[in-house]
């Protein structure tokens, strides 16, 4: 399945809401961030930071399982959104 910007941008939203309601883990989003919880707040719609998010979230595969089956997703969802957001693109060298 490919993710249309807009729906790659809503599975943003939703791991956002998510891993701000996961205590252990925003203070460590944050802290590797740089960004204040008004600034996560005031960036929250750009799919940029989306973009980010779903980086953050890749980063531990513990926290895709976690993630994934807390919204009912398979786990390449979190790949396949991050691919249709900005930066996400594969890059072929050849």
């Amino acid at each position: 399945m490919a993710y249309t910007r807009e729906t790659a941008e809503t599975l943003g939203l939703q791991a956002l809401a998510w891993l701000v309601g996961e205590e252990d883990l925003v203070g460590v989003f944050l802290g590797s961030t740089g960004l204040s919880e008004a600034e996560l707040r005031a960036r929250a719609s750009e799919p940029e930071f989306l973009g980010s998010v779903l980086d953050f979230i890749m980063m531990d595969d513990a926290w895709v399982i976690r993630f994934c089956d807390t919204q009912g997703l398979a786990y390449d969802r979190v790949m396949l959104a991050r691919a249709a957001l900005p930066g996400g693109e594969q890059v072929h060298w050849t």
